[in-house]
């Protein structure tokens, strides 16, 4: 861990260590979203082909659901402890290892390895998601949500570049004798291990470190909320957190068994590439608007339009011929649009809401609600296709966004 300063720089000083900073969580979140959507692509079709059925094809994403919520709440103790690096760091050494478990697992034919490495691997999936919280640390509250989507937004490069390599990543696989539907995870691993080095080696200073030094030569600026920020408190952390759950559930539940319904009906892993591809990028591209947004217009607005974007979502993807890349693209590019505005919102709130003295704590806490309502989408998910149907769960999710509206609406009584 590096040391603080003992006097803290000035303004000037505060924007350009800003900028570095985001710099440096860019150049890692762009690895680790190739890591992440790498895996995402493939981890239901290799869980129907190793188990043998459609039923628990939803569980590779309740499993690295599963060990995200508990990565978070270790990489955010860790954080408040040590600082944002070591935290981050940790999350994608343990993602990396996660993905090799995988390869091991497919090589061996063995589900009873494949269960703990997937668990692993959803380590990489908390780091992912908590570098956003390091990007604010810094930042001052008027352009706080501006600071998490830039570091939200260079998800979209390695996001969009992992699942197109899967195939690639595939090919190489056979060759060393891995089979096929391992092979994405190669990358997620080489991808992860990449995201861990270049934190260790120039996410200096430690944005959560720094952030308390100034605090500290400034008394009362991290001793509470801001006083300008309105509403601060416990009631506005469930708030923006309930926002974030519900938006996960619903993404987690279609997105999981959309390739398992493209492959049903014909389309290969190429296909379900490009449409997951678009889904990452709608998910983390429209960013740096969605930031400026929430500046500009408050949070409520921006989570109410992801709540109907989610619906839109639902009805599309549930109307789509299977077979129809174009139809299924929209469906999941709407998908991922709709978290965008939910998590963005909702990550404004929780963090204009907590003091810097539990912020990390806290924030991993809720991502261990987000993370747990991810595993519950996505196991549920199989078991609604296996006994229903695709369009079922596609409806059933569009119509369960809507819960965000009521969710809201108290949030803003309670101002």
């Amino acid at each position: 861990m590096s040391a603080v300063p003992t006097v803290p720089p000035g303004t000037h000083d505060r924007a350009a260590t800003q900028r570095r900073i985001l710099s440096v969580l860019v150049a890692s979140q762009i690895l680790s979203g190739a890591g992440l959507a790498a895996g995402i692509t493939v981890g239901a079709l290799l869980a129907q082909d190793m188990l043998g059925g459609t039923g628990l094809a939803g569980l590779p994403s309740a499993l690295f659901t599963a060990g995200s919520a508990l990565a978070s709440v270790v990489v955010g103790r860790l954080s408040q402890a040590r600082g944002r690096r070591p935290g981050l760091v940790l999350g994608y050494l343990t993602g990396a290892v996660g993905s090799a478990g995988v390869i091991v697992a497919a090589v061996a034919g063995s589900a009873v390895l494949l269960f703990p490495a997937l668990f692993l691997y959803g380590a990489g999936t908390a780091a992912n998601l908590q570098a956003r919280y390091a990007g604010a640390d810094l930042a001052d509250r008027t352009h706080r949500s501006r600071a998490v989507s830039t570091v939200l937004v260079a998800t979209t490069v390695g996001g969009v570049v992992g699942p197109n390599l899967a195939p690639v990543a595939g090919d190489l696989a056979r060759t060393l004798g891995i089979p096929h539907l391992a092979g994405p995870f190669l990358l997620s691993g080489t991808a992860y291990a990449l995201a861990a080095l270049a934190l260790t080696r120039w996410l200096r200073p430690d944005p959560l470190l720094l952030a308390r030094s100034l605090a500290t030569a400034e008394p009362g600026s991290g001793r509470t909320a801001e006083p300008h920020s309105p509403g601060g408190g416990p009631g506005r952390v469930m708030v923006g957190a309930a926002i974030m759950v519900l938006t996960q559930v619903v993404m987690v539940g279609i997105m999981t068994m959309t390739p398992i319904h493209m492959h049903d009906h014909g389309l290969g892993i190429a296909a379900s590439g490009l449409v997951i591809a678009v889904h990452v990028a709608a998910m983390y591209l429209p960013s740096p608007v969605t930031g400026w947004l929430v500046d500009r217009f408050g949070s409520r607005p921006i989570a109410a339009a992801g709540a109907v974007t989610l619906l839109a979502a639902g009805i599309v993807a549930a109307a789509a011929p299977g077979g129809s890349i174009p139809a299924l693209g929209l469906a999941l590019g709407l998908l991922g649009a709709g978290w965008n505005l939910g998590i963005v919102s909702g990550t404004a709130i929780v963090t204009d809401a907590l003091p810097l003295e539990t912020r990390a704590r806290t924030q991993g806490l809720v991502d261990v609600a987000i993370a747990l309502a991810g595993a519950t989408g996505g196991m549920t998910s199989g078991v609604v296709v296996a006994t229903a149907s695709y369009s079922v769960l596609a409806t059933a999710g569009g119509v369960f966004a809507l819960a965000l509206l009521p969710v809201i609406a108290a949030g803003a009584a309670r101002r």
